[in-house]
């Protein structure tokens, strides 16, 4: 088991669609559209072993493949869960970059 640094202020968003840019001339033609993930705290470290830290933070056991950013704590369940994929680029749906 490992420990992960959860910090409560920061709410983890996702990209759950994509709007074209209001300036057609404008580079990327498209722009995320984020939206928190509700009960979020962000996952910002995990390590072997804890060490003590300035509230609000806080540390909670997490199995080994949680990684800082790609997980978060619900704080309703106090269960640390995987971040969902962002949704794909318009366009880009099966594309593979190599």
């Amino acid at each position: 088991m490992k420990e992960a640094l959860i910090d409560p202020t920061e709410i983890v968003q996702v990209v759950t669609s994509w709007t074209e840019n209001p300036n057609p001339q404008a580079s990327p033609k498209y722009l995320p559209v984020y939206t928190p993930i509700e009960n979020s705290a962000r996952v910002a470290e995990v390590i072997d072993q804890a060490f003590e830290v300035a509230p609000p933070l806080f540390w909670t056991s997490c199995a080994d493949d949680v990684a800082a950013d790609q997980w978060y704590y619900d704080t309703a369940t106090q269960q640390i869960i995987v971040v969902p994929p962002p949704a794909p680029y318009p366009g880009t749906t099966g594309t593979q970059t190599v």
